[in-house]
């Protein structure tokens, strides 16, 4: 079940609602009114991607992608061919005869990539017996190719075609990447961040490591990109902190690889403190 929140949609009749909504055990205050309820997923929602203005794609363990427009909730089309989880997801824009097209890559842990076509909902392209599961995606829009993270950094065109790959030997494998300046590429792997850089000539795309950051005490989970400049790690490393909350550490890289220079390396993200009927976040120096 997805719950997507949409705005600009007065409430029905002339019940009012309360700005708390009890919903479990575990979330017993939400500030935040439900509009609809869009129900079509049989397991767990992981990922939400947009389309465009009016759609969105939702996809998670049911190994299914749902199409849905964003200003009704109405269920569009139904995307099936993955005997698996979904474990990544990501459009991926680009011109072809003179016009935009936008298109869906989604990943599976039964070790497949598909293309699919949101407008007709047909699977474009489709890549089998992958050494392993691909844990995350990401689209470089200037070089107009995409690449895929697990045990495997590949990289590929728009036609499904791989370009160049390298293997990696942990168990943990890649499991976010964010694009840096310069054709680099910041790519989590376990408690470490390794720097690759996509080195061009004509038509041939070459990855190459060139460093590693081990700043990090624990699994890193995600990676941002804040500015031009700066990047963003967090870990998941949690310990009681006065008994009410828990502590994670984030970590703000500069952008250039050619110096790790660490900006602000005691950055905490304290969650878990609640204010009135609002669960707050706040960063700790």
């Amino acid at each position: 079940m997805l719950r997507w929140i949409l705005g600009g949609r007065e409430a029905q009749g002339t019940v009012e609602k309360s700005a708390a909504l009890f919903i479990g055990e575990e979330q017993p205050k939400n500030c935040f009114t439900e509009m609809q309820v869009l129900k079509g997923h049989f397991d767990i929602v992981r990922f939400l991607v947009q389309i465009d203005d009016l759609r969105f794609a939702s996809a998670g363990d049911d190994g299914l992608v749902l199409i849905w427009n964003v200003e009704t909730g109405d269920h569009l089309i139904e995307l099936r061919g993955h005997t698996q989880q979904i474990t990544a997801m990501i459009s991926y824009t680009f011109i072809r005869g003179g016009n935009a097209h936008t298109a869906l890559i989604t990943a599976s842990s039964d070790r497949t990539l598909s293309l699919w076509d949101p407008d007709s909902g047909n699977r474009v392209q489709n890549i089998s017996d992958l050494q392993s599961p691909v844990k995350c995606l990401l689209v470089l829009v200037r070089l107009d190719v995409w690449l895929s993270g697990g045990n495997e950094l590949c990289v590929w065109n728009r036609d499904f075609e791989l370009q160049c790959k390298t293997v990696h030997h942990s168990d943990a494998g890649i499991s976010a990447m964010v694009e840096l300046p310069k054709n680099f590429i910041a790519a989590a792997m376990d408690k470490e961040i390794v720097i690759f850089k996509l080195n061009l000539s004509g038509s041939d795309i070459a990855v190459m490591a060139m460093r590693h950051l081990a700043d990090h005490q624990d699994t890193i989970h995600s990676l941002i990109h804040v500015n031009d400049g700066l990047f963003a790690s967090g870990s998941h490393i949690a310990h009681s902190v006065g008994g009410a909350s828990e502590r994670r550490p984030i970590r703000v890289q500069t952008e250039s690889p050619e110096t790790d220079r660490e900006v602000h390396s005691t950055h905490e993200l304290r969650w878990g403190v609640y204010s009135g009927s609002c669960r707050q976040w706040s960063v700790c120096l």
